[in-house]
């Protein structure tokens, strides 16, 4: 028995009647309608979206809020790396 294909997607903004998500690894943008989605998809959520004949299956999506709450991390330790690196004080631009 073959595997079904699954891929996870992040929503990155909904509005209104239609959700905009980004795929992981190629960056793909797909257009969904928020009725499809998973209860509780929101900007931020990440979903588990099966493939069924090469195209995602919205209806069968779960949310994972395991991987969003690991991405929430690894945001927190780039802002906490970037905010030791900062000397702080005002920026002076060079002109040349």
């Amino acid at each position: 028995m073959s595997r079904q294909a699954e891929h996870l997607w992040v929503v990155d903004r909904a509005r209104g009647p239609i959700a905009v998500l980004i795929r992981d690894g190629d960056e793909r943008i797909a257009t969904v309608p928020t009725e499809t989605l998973p209860a509780g998809s929101r900007e931020g959520a990440v979903l588990r979206v099966p493939e069924a004949e090469g195209r995602p299956d919205w209806g069968a999506a779960v949310l994972d809020e395991e991987a969003r709450q690991a991405r929430l991390r690894e945001a927190e330790d780039v802002l906490r790396r970037l905010r030791r690196r900062d000397p702080g004080g005002d920026v002076e631009l060079q002109v040349p």
